[in-house]
């Protein structure tokens, strides 16, 4: 049991309000699992168009129903870095699966859309939706109902999100979720960081960012930064949906190779055919769900879980709120600075003890839940380990790295913090709610009152900014940016303009209905803001020159406005209806009309 009282209470807190929920969840889940394998079931013609392109062998087994069948959904795509080597995966994933006497088929592919090739672009209006998207597809390739688990390949931003929703909904069915792992260390994120800076305040030119950004992003494998896709193998590792130590070892090696071919064993293990049956819908309980934000709060991981973890949890039934992240960020030690919260990367981090390290010092601390079920058969003791590669190419599990970390700049212990807390919270106010994460945020920074500048688009920040019009303390109110106006795209390459201006002096805050990503860093900023403008929420009815004040330590974001003024006046409505068309947007119409509130995880479902 977790030893901390206040952990507890929150889960309590949890499970009672997921109650009328999740039981049903379960209810379904048991019912569609007591029927056992459907695949003897379906009729020959059916049968035999789910096995027409295999080999003999393969026929062979899948035409009994006496050994189990492994579905592969893949994110492959060779485009983007961080998915180009699942290429190679699903062939290894047959190979460990005919070893054991078992089959393993494609049974589809998901969209992989990449916010740093969006990032700022017209394609970041449909990131979001992405999220979804890939859930449906997911359910669309395992709807053929040939599997008996399933392994998930994907690693970035909206696909582990939306494949955990999948798994989820096929929750009868064990899932493990197999990482491509991170690129090999390039330009160092804070010499990055600075090119953007001095290309922002026109001191470099395209050519020299060019060549920073491709010294960063250089290779096979997921960006090296600590944002929403290295958060994403976090939780799954954290949460038992990883083999454990398979989160961060590089592409192309032979380790990887050797956990790929483990987490196909290990899922076929756990089928109903044997004894230790592992539905995934019973892995992810409210007390993963809390070992997931614990996590992502020790690390100074993405904002974007406020919104992804929030999804994940509904699709098991589990109704995690805001106030539960925030309240267990207060409760949560940061025990690692991976860039944009310190200037190490995912691979100095790994080096340093990893998860192992730091799943230990956790669960030491009584801040997890040992008690859990997961996908490798272990409480999560079990994952307190790092793999390593035996003689024989095999993976074997150590006890995690000794009680000092490897680089105590990277990765501390829970005796001696970085911070007491995660630095990720709730903000509250006559605005609504936001999220703010200030763990990147120096303490004298955290508090701003200043006068809005308000903007209807991210573009209008950057032409004030040229003209100078920004060379003073002030707060950026950029609006209908949310889900039901535009999709909720990440505003990231605000931050560098921002930054030069904080660096200038300036008290500078940002306040947005629009998404900050994984990358949030320096410049305090409170984003998800919720009502957003679009269905009327008082960001709407802010004007130029309105203090606001927002305050990091406190929680708060006021506008310091009259509340009876304020109610009077009329809500902005902008024309939105260049937002409906152009590179597929108008096929997104239904997701931006359906989409529920970003504190509810702005879903469709």
């Amino acid at each position: 049991m977790t030893a901390d009282r206040r952990i507890e209470e929150i889960t309590d807190r949890l499970r009672e309000r997921s109650a009328p929920t999740r039981e049903p969840y379960l209810k379904r889940l048991r019912e569609r699992g007591a029927e056992g394998p459907k695949r003897a079931r379906l009729t020959c013609g059916n049968l035999a168009h789910g096995f027409a392109a295999c080999g003999p062998t393969d026929k062979a087994r899948l035409a009994g129903d006496a050994t189990p069948n492994l579905g592969i959904i893949t994110a492959y795509n060779d485009m983007l870095s961080a998915h180009q080597p699942f290429e190679t995966y699903p062939e290894m994933i047959r190979q460990a699966a005919r070893e054991m006497g078992a089959t393993a088929q494609v049974a589809g592919g998901v969209p992989a859309m990449c916010d740093g090739v969006t990032q700022g672009q017209i394609g970041m209006e449909m990131s979001l939706f992405s999220r979804d998207v890939i859930a449906m597809s997911a359910a669309v390739g395992l709807s053929h109902d040939m599997f008996d688990a399933a392994v998930y390949l994907g690693v970035c931003d909206k696909i582990v999100p939306g494949l955990v929703i999948a798994a989820l909904t096929f929750g009868h069915l064990p899932a493990i979720f197999v990482p491509a792992g991170p690129m090999t260390t390039g330009l160092p994120n804070d010499e990055k960081s600075r090119i953007r800076q001095l290309y922002a305040e026109g001191k470099v030119g395209r050519d020299k960012l060019l060549e920073a950004e491709s010294a960063s992003y250089h290779g096979p494998g997921t960006c090296t930064f600590y944002g929403t896709a290295n958060s994403n193998q976090m939780l799954m590792e954290i949460m038992g949906l990883h083999t454990p130590g398979s989160s961060f070892i590089n592409p192309g090696t032979p380790l990887r190779d050797a956990l790929t071919k483990e987490a196909a064993r290990r899922a076929l293990s756990i089928t109903a055919f044997g004894n230790e049956y592992t539905p995934a819908g019973l892995v992810v309980d409210e007390r993963a769900v809390v070992n997931g934000v614990v996590g992502l709060h020790a690390t100074g991981g993405s904002t974007n879980h406020t919104l992804h973890l929030v999804a994940m949890a509904a699709a098991a039934g589990i109704q995690l709120t805001w106030q539960d992240i925030s309240d267990l960020s207060d409760v949560t030690p940061l025990l690692a600075r991976v860039y944009p919260n310190g200037l190490a990367d995912v691979n100095h981090f790994h080096a340093a003890g990893g998860m192992g390290f730091l799943i230990r010092e956790l669960l030491d601390r009584g801040l997890l839940h040992e008690d859990v079920r997961t996908a490798w058969g272990t409480g999560l003791r079990g994952y307190a380990i790092e793999a390593k590669l035996a003689a024989d190419g095999q993976t074997v599990k150590r006890e995690a790295a000794p009680r000092e970390s490897g680089d105590p700049k990277v990765l501390t212990t829970a005796d001696k913090p970085f911070s007491e807390n995660g630095g990720l919270r709730m903000l509250t106010g006559n605005m609504g709610h936001a999220v703010i994460k200030v763990s990147a945020v120096k303490p004298e920074r955290r508090i701003v009152e200043a006068p809005a500048v308000i903007f209807n688009d991210q573009n209008e920040v950057k032409a004030a900014f040229d003209s100078g019009a920004l060379d003073r303390d002030f707060v950026a109110v950029v609006r209908f940016q949310g889900p039901q106006s535009n999709g909720m795209p990440e505003l990231h390459k605000l931050t560098p303009l921002l930054g030069v201006l904080q660096d200038r002096g300036h008290k500078v805050a940002l306040v947005t209905d629009g998404r900050m990503s994984g990358a949030s860093g320096k410049v305090p900023a409170a984003i998800h803001v919720t009502p957003e403008a679009k269905s009327g929420g008082a960001i709407a009815r802010l004007r130029d020159g309105d203090m606001i004040r927002l305050d990091g330590e406190a929680g708060t974001l006021e506008i310091l406005v009259d509340e009876a003024e304020l109610s009077a006046r009329e809500t902005a409505s902008p024309d939105l209806s260049g937002n409906s068309f152009g590179l597929g947007r108008e096929l997104f119409e239904v997701f931006r009309r359906a989409v529920g509130p970003a504190n509810e995880g702005a879903s469709v479902f």
